[in-house]
């Protein structure tokens, strides 16, 4: 990767982290799910309610402390989840998931990467096996706050 798209990639990463988008808890109902996860390895943390009705994501509020890694990937975890039904959501961070496996490779799927948006500036942390929990932290919550609204089964299940 250039040294440019680089920087590019990092002031999209900061940009989020100093204005981030969702943020502010206070989603209520009885779609709505919350979860608060921790990175042990550093302390970053993050609680995340999302409301979903009808299968389709309709908000997602977090609050968290920590890294600007983790902050803005919540930040872009909103951005790409809000309005999309559970199979897009689930497409989405499976590839951002896929994109953290890469080692700072980026993806061979150019239209899997173009989904992920500002996601793809994530790419150089993935070179970094200890920023890598950082990036998913948000969309752990997500995925735990998912089941806690019914619409998904349990790990147990």
């Amino acid at each position: 990767m250039s040294s440019s798209m680089e920087q590019l990639y990092q002031q999209v990463i900061l940009d989020h982290a100093k204005f981030p988008h969702g943020r502010g808890l206070g989603l209520v109902g009885s779609h709505v799910g919350e979860s608060h996860q921790v990175n042990p390895t550093c302390g970053d943390e993050v609680t995340l309610q999302v409301d979903l009705a009808d299968g389709v994501v309709r908000d997602v509020r977090w609050e968290g402390q920590g890294c600007s890694i983790s902050q803005a990937s919540v930040s872009v975890l909103h951005d790409l989840v809000v309005g999309n039904d559970l199979a897009t959501v689930d497409q989405i961070g499976g590839t951002f998931r896929a994109l953290m496996s890469a080692r700072g490779a980026g993806l061979d799927d150019d239209a899997a990467e173009d989904s992920l948006g500002d996601a793809t500036a994530f790419t150089g942390v993935a070179k970094y096996p200890a920023r890598i929990k950082c990036a998913l932290l948000g969309w752990s919550a997500l995925t735990d706050a998912l089941i806690k609204t019914g619409a998904r089964p349990t790990e147990d299940s």
